[in-house]
Order: C-alpha cells, then structure tokens, then sequence
C-alpha cells in the first residue's frame, strides 16, 4: 500500500511533531493519482510513514534568568547546562522587565536576587503578579512576610538560600508543576462561577415570566427553552434578553 502526505517541508494537522524532509521522502500524491486540493486533504494515519524518513522534533522550554549579576546568572546557567530543550535568556536590568519579558515569551521566570530591599522585593512582586508565567525566584534570606507576599504574587517557588547548580533543574520542573495546578484551579473555578452566574440568570427569566404571565416553575422554563431552540441560541441567552428587556420596561 502506498500512503499521501502532507505538503513536504510542513507539518500534518494528525503528526504535528514530525516534519517530512522533501530529500528523502517519494510523492506518494502523485504516485496514488491525487491531484490539487485532493492531494492536500488527504493525509497518511500516524505510524504509517517508513521510520527511517520522519525527524521528530522536540519542544524547546523558552527560559528566562532575571539577575543583576552575571555570577550568580551563570549559577543557575550551569544547573540547566544538561538538559538539550531549553533556550536561555539572562536579563540583567529592571527596567523595562515586564516588556522585555514578554518579549522573550518564555515558558518559565528564574528570578535572583540575592539580598534584595523591601522595596526591590516588592518592585519584583509586582512583576510576577503581571506575568502569567511559572515564576521561580531565589533569595538569600527572607521572613515570613516576604514569603507570604511572594504566594500573593503568584510566584511558583520561594526558594530561600537555595541557589546550586544541582537544585536547579528540579526547582523549575516544581515550579512548572505548581504553576500548571493553580492555573487548573483557578480555570475550574472561573468555569463554576460562569455555571452559577448563568443559573441565576436564568431562575431570575423564570420569575420574569412567573410573575408577568402567570406560569408555573416548569412552564416558564419550557418557554425559555422552546424560545431557544427555535433561534439556534442558548437558554441563558434568552434568560439574559428577557432579564433585560424587564428592565428596560422598568420591571425590578
């Protein structure tokens, strides 16, 4: 059997992590007798494609070092110097830290600072709240206020005295694991207030319709439903135009 493939050089919306060079794989397109927008749409089933001919390519973790000082910098250089899927940015000034972070769109903030003020402290809080990125920052010494502050801000890993070239690696991969765990809650929990706001959205369309036309709890429901498939449209879009259109009658 012989298979199609994607355009050469690109990637299959069913492979997206192989890449098929043009040098070493035959037009099988043209060979099964596709043509134009036949041989685009036809793609081959994963682990059909001879082995020999596919290049797979591993996702590279975008890393950015914030610290003033190039030593301690190379510090946690040297912790990730193993690892062969990371791409390393050292930024060594704090001005303009927010833009040039967003820059780089990295997957993950390494911040040192050493021995920072209160107020330098507080300036890279600040930083970490506008940035919705796994953050680790490392600190010589700290108090119970600063650590506090540091999980207000959102910062993945606290480490205190902890910068060595062998903690490194394992203090990102927590702070990756944290940050992906609290995005889930607070996606779980947005999604639960969405749920309750429209449930009350649409209880208020039900006393609307209750006390306006004289129907029971089930009628009024019925109604809004009914409305809502005949327009294509959810019920809680409906519930949301006869709340306001009540509203806008002066209902209260």
């Amino acid at each position: 059997m012989q298979w199609p493939v994607p355009p050469t050089g690109r990637q299959s919306p069913e492979n997206s992590h192989l890449w098929l060079p043009r040098h070493t794989l035959p037009d099988y397109r043209a060979e099964a007798g596709l043509s134009g927008q036949a041989r685009r749409a036809v793609l081959p089933a994963a682990g059909q494609l001879p082995s020999a001919d596919i290049a797979v390519h591993k996702r590279i973790m975008r890393i950015a070092i914030v610290d003033e000082s190039a030593t301690r910098a190379a510090v946690i250089q040297e912790g990730l110097a193993k690892r062969d899927d990371c791409e390393i940015f050292v930024v060594t000034e704090r001005r303009g830290l927010v833009a040039r972070i967003s820059e780089i769109a990295p997957d993950i903030v390494l911040i040192d600072l050493g021995n920072p003020s209160r107020d330098v402290l507080e300036e890279y809080f600040t930083v970490s709240r506008a940035l919705a990125r796994p953050i680790a920052m490392f600190v010589d010494e700290s108090d119970e206020e600063s650590i506090t502050a540091s999980i207000d801000a959102g910062v993945s890993s606290y480490v205190v005295d902890g910068l060595a070239p062998h903690r490194i690696r394992p203090i990102l991969d927590l702070a990756v694991k944290r940050f992906n765990a609290f995005s889930r809650l607070q996606s779980d929990l947005a999604e639960a207030k969405g749920k309750l706001a429209e449930r009350e959205t649409v209880d208020q369309a039900k006393r609307i319709l209750m006390d306006s036309r004289g129907l029971g709890e089930p009628q009024a429901y019925a109604e809004l439903r009914k409305t809502a498939m005949n327009q294509g449209k959810r019920i809680v879009e409906i519930a949301e135009a006869v709340v306001t259109a009540h509203h806008l009658l002066g209902g209260k």
